[in-house]
C-alpha cells in the first residue's frame, strides 16, 4: 500500500463542509492509501480551527476531532532521526519564517520513509526534492 502524509490544510478541509475540497479531502480519507500525518500538522490544525476563520471549534471540541483523525492516520512524531533530516533540509534549502515548518513536516515524513505529500496547497512543498507533492484532486 503507498504511504502518504496528509498535510494540514487537507485535515482542515475534511471537516469545512463549505470548502471546495471537502469531497476531495474525504475521498482521500477513503482511499486505499496507508495514511499519515504528523503531531505538527495536528497542532497546525488545533490553531486553525480554534482562531474562528475559516471554522470555530471550541477546543474540547477540536480535540475530539484529533481523537478521531487517529482512527484514520497513523500519527507520527519528531525523534532524534527527523531531526537530523530537519536540519539537513534547512542547511540544503535554507528556509525561513513559517516555511521552516514546513519542512519539519517534510523530515518527519522522510524519517519514516515517507516521501509522498498530499496537499491542497503544494506551493508549501515546492522545491523540495526529496518529496513528490500529490495535490488533492489528482490523487483520490
Amino acid at each position: 500500500m503507498t504511504k502518504i502524509l496528509v498535510d494540514t490544510n487537507i485535515l482542515v478541509y475534511t471537516i469545512d463542509e463549505d470548502s471546495r475540497f471537502y469531497s476531495k479531502s474525504h475521498q482521500l480519507l477513503d482511499s486505499n492509501f496507508d495514511l499519515f500525518t504528523t503531531s505538527k500538522n495536528l497542532s497546525e490544525f488545533l490553531a486553525v480551527v480554534t482562531r474562528g476563520k475559516p471554522i470555530s471549534l471550541s477546543i474540547e471540541n477540536a480535540l475530539a476531532v484529533v481523537k478521531d483523525f487517529s482512527d484514520v492516520f497513523t500519527i507520527l512524531y519528531p525523534t532524534e532521526s527527523s531531526f537530523v533530516v530537519f536540519k539537513e533540509l534547512l542547511q540544503k534549502y535554507k528556509p525561513t519564517g513559517l516555511k521552516v515548518h514546513d519542512f519539519e513536516i517534510v523530515s518527519i515524513g522522510l524519517a519514516n520513509g515517507i516521501n509522498q505529500i498530499a496537499t491542497a496547497d503544494s506551493k508549501d512543498f515546492e522545491g523540495i526534492k526529496e518529496i513528490n507533492i500529490e495535490k488533492i484532486g489528482s490523487i483520490t
